[in-house]
């Protein structure tokens, strides 16, 4: 198939209008392959998929993927999820009017999601929290003082904490590093020694730094705000908080 298409491209460089029609009738073809995989393994594997995604709408990449194919294809992915009735892992970076449009046009479709790495304004947070999503908050929701602001304002039922790992840790740089009490030994890969983090690399278990974090900038105790999370959690993914 993709001989074919190599061949169709070669032989005829002045049919740019044709060339340009087949090779989006390719990449439709492939994501509709890529959507049906999914839909695929998420059946095949109910008792452990607890999402669709992430999914969502990233303008600071357009070098990857135009506004356009990402707009048709989140919603294919928010028609996925309500086939299959799962909530969904949302991404949003730098995209706040369009996401918050296709969210809002196809609330009634989602069974609940929760907008993940936030790191926007206050307004756009109140907008995900009108439609009943959580917003999640890892290191690079905690980069800036308006950062700690927004965080401070999210109501705790709707507030889930996150590593993003390896990636989006709080880092000495941040505003949030203030609040940090946890602070671990770490090494680069090529001298790294057991019992010691890699350097630069998140670890799942540096959770516990995103909550110093929120404790510090919400005046709130950290046990309430680790309670209220994995309970958020539990109940999104719909999982009973006796596991």
């Amino acid at each position: 198939f993709f001989f074919f298409f190599f061949l169709y491209f070669k032989h005829a460089p002045l049919c740019s209008r044709e060339i340009f029609l087949f090779h989006h009738w390719v990449v439709s073809f492939i994501i509709t392959s890529i959507i049906q995989s999914l839909r695929k393994l998420i059946i095949e594997n109910r008792d452990v998929v607890a999402a669709v995604g992430e999914t969502g709408l990233d303008y600071d990449r357009l070098h990857f993927c135009s506004k356009e194919i990402q707009k048709k294809y989140f919603i294919r992915q928010i028609e996925l999820a309500e086939e299959v009735q799962l909530p969904i892992f949302f991404h949003l970076r730098n995209a706040d009017e369009d996401f918050l449009e296709i969210v809002r046009e196809h609330r009634s479709k989602i069974v609940g999601g929760v907008v993940h790495s936030f790191d926007g304004p206050l307004e756009t947070a109140q907008a995900i929290l009108d439609m009943g999503l959580f917003i999640g908050i890892n290191g690079c929701s905690l980069k800036t003082e308006e950062n700690l602001r927004v965080a401070a304002k999210i109501p705790l039922d709707k507030l889930m904490i996150e590593t993003d790992c390896p990636w989006c840790e709080v880092r000495p740089s941040h505003a949030g590093a203030k609040f940090v009490k946890t602070k671990v030994t770490a090494k680069k890969k090529e001298k790294w020694v057991e019992g010691c983090y890699v350097k630069g690399r998140n670890e799942p278990s540096m959770l516990c730094n995103i909550v110093e974090v929120l404790s510090g900038a919400r005046q709130e105790e950290e046990e309430i705000i680790e309670e209220a999370t994995f309970n958020n959690a539990m109940t999104m993914f719909g999982m009973s908080s006796q596991q």
